[in-house]
């Protein structure tokens, strides 16, 4: 169960992950590596999605909003964090983090590769809006990873 402290600047606990604040917009904020890599190896049980962008992005901004509309029709099974890649770097060369906008994704400490259609297999680097799209993609990716499968296949292709 998430503890939310307010205002932004005070920690709060997520699951078992000390975030240092919320998003004004209502989703929780990784602010170090530490915090990051926390927050994927210890969660047993829901999918990991990681947005990584700039918080005053357009493309960030639209996803957020995705982000949030779908929190909690899928809080059963997935936990959403951000992480600023100006305030957190540490990230940006092992996951080539040069898009705007990026969404990956992480079950029991494993990152989950995606086949929709695009060719990336690692991240989703366009700016996702739609909840329903969203919501299909993180059930998939938690049914997959529930199988053990490392390469989930969407339902959609997002190709087009």
């Amino acid at each position: 169960l998430a503890q939310a402290i307010w205002p932004n600047s005070h920690p709060c606990l997520v699951g078992s992950v000390v975030v240092e604040g919320l998003m004004a917009h209502g989703l929780a904020h990784l602010h170090s590596a530490w915090a990051v890599e926390k927050a994927v190896t210890t969660e047993e049980s829901k999918v990991v999605l990681l947005r990584f962008g700039s918080d005053f992005d357009p493309e960030c901004t639209l996803a957020d909003e995705a982000l949030l509309a779908t929190a909690a029709a899928v809080e059963s099974i997935c936990i959403i964090y951000l992480v600023d890649i100006k305030e957190v770097p540490d990230f940006n060369q092992q996951y080539e983090l040069y898009d705007p906008c990026t969404l990956m994704f992480f079950f029991r400490g494993r990152h989950v590769q995606l086949e929709l259609g695009l060719g990336d297999r690692h991240k989703i680097t366009w700016p996702i809006s739609s909840e329903r799209d969203l919501v299909e993609i993180i059930e998939a990716v938690y049914r997959g990873s529930l199988q053990g499968r490392d390469l989930i296949v969407a339902s959609k292709d997002y190709s087009s």
